[in-house]
């Protein structure tokens, strides 16, 4: 397969992470090969390695990409005066910025076995840093009183696993809008922690 006119750096590297993106969120990472992701994006396999050191850089850039995307997002997201305010905001985002994103939440969570010790540390350290986020906002609630929790750690992760999970059920033009899910998922979050 010939190289195609126009393919350089700026063009074939993010369609080489895209295509990426898509394999692995389809057959999954071990089942994906640099071959497989070479005729995707139309170059040779050999083409690959001009754009990433080998797949398991490839896979460790597109978590930690997405994690730095979701990090700097939540920083850019207006969290409101209260706790209970913040973690309405924080309930929101989350499912929003998921929904989105369909084949980088899948693989941010069902891949990291895949990860090599050193980088599955560098992703867990990035996922503890916005489990921190909730954190905060849950003591945060428990010190004014909005909040009634008994284990705040538990509770973070319960939150999230509950809010991440819209992303294995929920269908465009299903039932329930976008707004409408996260609607309901706010009323349980509030439930969940006694506001």
């Amino acid at each position: 397969m010939a190289r195609k006119t126009g393919s350089h750096s700026e063009i074939t590297g993010p369609r080489v992470r895209a295509a990426a993106l898509t394999l692995f969120a389809r057959h999954g990472f071990a089942a994906v090969s640099m071959r497989q992701i070479a005729r995707e994006v139309g170059v040779q396999a050999g083409a690959l390695y001009l754009y990433t050191k080998d797949k398991q850089s490839l896979l460790f850039d597109l978590m930690r990409t997405h994690m730095d995307e979701l990090l700097a997002a939540w920083a850019d997201e207006p969290k409101g005066e209260t706790a209970l305010d913040a973690l309405e905001a924080f309930s929101r985002f989350h499912i929003r910025f998921h929904l989105e994103r369909p084949d980088a939440v899948f693989i941010a969570y069902m891949e990291l076995r895949n990860l090599t010790d050193e980088n599955f540390a560098a992703i867990e350290a990035l996922r503890r840093q916005y489990e921190g986020e909730l954190e905060a906002i849950l003591r945060a609630g428990q010190e004014t009183g909005e909040l009634d929790l008994s284990d705040i750690r538990l509770s973070s992760m319960a939150i999230i696993a509950m809010l991440t999970g819209v992303n294995t059920w929920y269908r465009e033009g299903g039932r329930l809008s976008r707004e409408a899910v996260a609607d309901r998922y706010w009323d349980m979050v509030r439930g969940a922690v006694g506001a």
